[in-house]
């Protein structure tokens, strides 16, 4: 395939790389990689229509998985339609607007994500140990407040990562090896003073999230509290069992994203390809998987979507 003319010593243009090393296989990697993302984006869209259509739905534990869900789709849309022009198409150019602008939203949406992870645990933590309040203590309208001051923390916090950027010299050697504009791999393209960019990222990346962490654990602390004060076996497990879902979550959510922000910085020794597909990983699973957890360990969830999509096929057979 052509390379369209584009070359690393373009001023106003980045070469994302793709996969180093593996270049003869893109055409095939990309086919799990358009894979995972399409069902992704199915099983999230899914979600969006069932909770907007059903009205028993419209409640705060719902309006969260749809946030859950719409920045499941902002993290993966940020990344994979780039990196399949890569791969089909052979399109590694990005202008430096472009690419810091991918790289604003990609993370800004991440430590969306990390507030609505954080705003569930409280949930689960409200539901266990004050389900009689849960009613005034979560409504729609805070949990939408709650939301709304996630996603200001989210630009506010990621805005400097650009604008910083925004102000670096790059060096005539502009190639990225990565299939999207990873914060650490756009630095190390910089011929200034990077210090204040890598301390930056370093302290968003441990101090914002290493605060959601906390607060996710004081949330589960209490919760653990509160279940072993009930004496019953079987309310034990359906206590935990609300949770479970929560935490398979964050499972995947924030091992990966500490795993891959450490390797970017420390891990020399792991080869370049093997990082590269578990950041894109770290990003497509979670949209994949996200809505299937819910929708089974959520029995009222899952059979709205068995209704509706049976409504959705008997109105087409007639």
């Amino acid at each position: 395939m052509a390379d369209f003319n584009l070359t690393p010593s373009d001023p106003s243009t980045f070469i994302l790389m793709g996969i180093p090393g593996l270049e003869a296989a893109h055409i095939w990697i990309s086919i799990p990689f358009s894979m995972v993302y399409v069902i992704g984006l199915f099983g999230n869209f899914m979600l969006l229509f069932v909770v907007g259509k059903e009205q028993t739905l419209h409640k705060p534990m719902y309006l969260l998985l749809c946030m859950l869900a719409l920045t499941d789709i902002g993290t993966s849309t940020s990344v994979v339609p780039k990196a399949l022009c890569i791969f089909w198409f052979n399109l590694k150019g990005i202008t430096v607007g472009g690419c810091l602008t991918q790289m604003f939203f990609l993370h800004a949406v991440s430590i969306m994500q990390s507030a609505v992870l954080v705003t569930m645990a409280f949930d689960r933590y409200v539901a266990i140990c004050n389900p009689l309040r849960y009613g005034t203590i979560l409504t729609n309208a805070r949990i939408a407040k709650l939301g709304l001051v996630g996603l200001i923390r989210a630009v506010l916090f990621l805005l400097p990562l650009p604008l910083l950027l925004s102000r670096q010299p790059f060096c005539a050697n502009r190639i990225i090896p990565h299939t999207y504009c990873e914060h650490m791999a756009v630095v190390k393209m910089s011929c200034g003073d990077i210090t204040v960019n890598r301390m930056y990222g370093v302290v968003l990346a441990f101090v914002v999230l290493g605060l959601d962490l906390m607060l996710i654990a004081m949330s589960y602390g209490l919760i653990i509290r509160a279940v072993l004060r009930i004496s019953s076996k079987e309310a034990h497990q359906k206590a935990l069992n609300t949770c479970t879902a929560h935490i398979c979550v964050m499972l995947m959510s924030y091992p990966p994203f500490f795993f891959s922000t450490l390797t970017h910085r420390f891990g020399q020794g792991i080869a370049p390809h093997i990082h590269i597909i578990l950041a894109n990983l770290y990003f497509l699973l979670p949209t994949m998987l996200n809505p299937i957890i819910y929708g089974v360990k959520n029995k009222e969830l899952c059979e709205k979507v068995i209704k509706c999509t049976c409504r959705m096929y008997f109105l087409r057979g007639h």
